[in-house]
């Protein structure tokens, strides 16, 4: 059935390789799963390997308000009343042959998840992908003066032993769920492990998060065992935090707010043992 929603380009030998995945949406507050996967794939010799077609999978028109039918509507760009720029979102496929990565760039869909998640493994099957490891983000308690806490869940006990050894906590989440944890639900039937590790971002912020992709990203080139140019990330980090922090202290309410986060983190730390 996925075979005629995938377009395919190339199809580059790896072994036994690992996919990084990024969606947008639920799961991509601060921009941190796909801005962490953008970072990985920079500076590396790509190669196109195809993309799932957009039709059958996302809502473009959302009834309601113009708020809230903007979210599902495709960007556009007129110069002097001419069309420049139209863009659906895309659901691209990459691999590094010589890293033996592959790479995944797509809009969290909106309906038939199934057949979306079987574009996905098909590509894993074709490329020979044994693992996905999936980043994503959720608005919590954690301050941006802080280290974000980071959560995994997996698809295989044993992966639990190798994320322990990262310092990862593992998730207790219930709730509404997002289509990567729907991934992770079928990947052991497909053959395939499966872990997501997702950071915890300030609840009362809004837009890029350059402090949660620097740790999601330092993570996971300690975990994938590649190495990783972090000097841009954290320069963009200190300058975020300060630009945040000059912003909350405007906004009393919000500061206090923020010094019980720091106090409630420190804490917690200290409670482990971690301080």
């Amino acid at each position: 059935m996925s075979s005629t929603r995938l377009t395919l380009q190339n199809s580059p030998r790896l072994t036994d390789a690992t996919m990084l995945l990024a969606l947008t949406g639920w799961m991509d507050g601060g921009l941190v799963s796909t801005g962490t996967v953008r970072h990985l794939m920079q500076g590396r010799d790509l190669t196109a390997v195809g993309r799932i077609e957009p039709g059958g999978f996302n809502i473009d028109n959302f009834p309601g308000d113009m708020q809230t039918a903007a979210a599902f509507r495709p960007e556009v760009k007129h110069e002097g009343g001419l069309v420049t720029r139209f863009e659906m979102e895309s659901n691209e496929f990459t691999a590094d042959p010589r890293a033996n990565l592959a790479f995944f760039l797509g809009r969290e869909p909106n309906i038939d998840w199934p057949g979306f998640a079987d574009c996905i493994f098909d590509v894993c099957e074709r490329l020979s992908v044994k693992r996905i490891i999936f980043m994503g983000s959720f608005g919590g308690t954690v301050p941006h003066t802080r280290e974000p806490r980071m959560f995994a869940s997996v698809s295989h006990p044993h992966l639990r032993i190798l994320l322990k050894e990262h310092g990862l906590r593992f998730s207790d989440y219930e709730g509404p769920s997002s289509f990567a944890t729907m991934l992770l639900s079928q990947s052991a039937a497909r053959g395939i492990e499966m872990f997501s590790l997702v950071s915890e971002i300030p609840g009362y912020l809004q837009g890029l998060n350059p402090l949660s992709i620097e740790a999601v990203t330092r993570r996971l080139s300690r975990i994938l065992n590649v190495q990783v140019d972090m000097d841009m990330l954290r320069r963009a980090s200190n300058d975020w935090e300060v630009q945040v922090s000059q912003a909350v202290e405007k906004d009393q309410e919000l500061a206090d707010t923020v010094r019980k986060l720091e106090e409630q983190y420190d804490n917690e730390l200290i409670g482990k043992g971690e301080a």
